[in-house]
């Protein structure tokens, strides 16, 4: 099975959160599968000190960043055509809502990217399965805005300790015209309809242990419906 991994650059504040990136190669692989990564060609929002949290005054490009995960290995996103693999996973990271599109920016009504926007909606027409980590849900939500396509969608649980407001990113997912569901960290949300797998990942007050096992669970239903259909 090949599944498509769609990264927004590398780390947390302003690209692909790079933990999440990795257990997800890793549960791919892990699963028998084999991962196919791509990442949009163009320079991502803004660059982030990891080390202080300030913006830098440098511009620095997704898809090469994305690289540094994908230790070289890795296509625009441009070139994806969704007959060539059977399953996508977006994981999360503050790229995903930056680089991806523009929601950590301008809310629910920002822009989302149209290359990701494209691959989402041929794979939810196609019937095959997607995955969406921490902010990932929020790609698909704007993807899905206006198409006529409804899914349900977590970032979490308001009920448990999280450092962001999950409560208004669910209001915003409303918005969309999809349906928020509250899951905490040892939980994921399936619509089986249409194949959306959701999970909270870092979006939660969660060790690198929960948020592994929260990938390992999205991964595997990943690969239920694959296997499946």
């Amino acid at each position: 099975m090949k599944i498509g991994v769609i990264l927004s650059g590398c780390g947390v504040y302003d690209g692909s959160e790079i933990q999440e990136a990795v257990f997800t190669l890793l549960s791919i692989a892990q699963q028998g599968g084999e991962y196919i990564c791509f990442a949009p060609d163009k320079n991502q929002a803004h660059v982030i000190d990891h080390t202080t949290g300030a913006e830098m005054p440098e511009p620095r490009n997704v898809l090469k960043e994305s690289a540094r995960i994908a230790r070289g290995n890795i296509r625009d996103l441009r070139t994806l055509e969704v007959s060539e693999i059977d399953g996508l996973v977006i994981p999360g990271g503050f790229g995903a809502a930056k680089n991806l599109n523009r929601w950590a920016f301008e809310g629910p009504d920002g822009s989302i990217d149209a290359e990701v926007a494209r691959v989402i909606l041929e794979m939810i027409r196609a019937g095959k399965p997607i995955v969406a980590l921490c902010m990932g849900p929020t790609v698909i939500a704007k993807a899905l805005e206006g198409s006529g396509i409804h899914t349900s969608l977590t970032v979490g649980t308001n009920s448990e300790p999280s450092p962001y407001d999950i409560q208004a990113i669910s209001e915003g997912i409303e918005k969309t015209g999809n349906t928020a569901v509250y899951k905490s960290i040892r939980e994921i949300q399936v619509d089986e309809t249409y194949k959306i797998i959701t999970a909270p990942c870092y979006m939660m007050e969660a060790n690198i242990v929960e948020v592994h096992q929260n990938i390992q669970m999205a991964i595997q239903a990943l690969f239920t419906i694959i296997h499946r259909s």
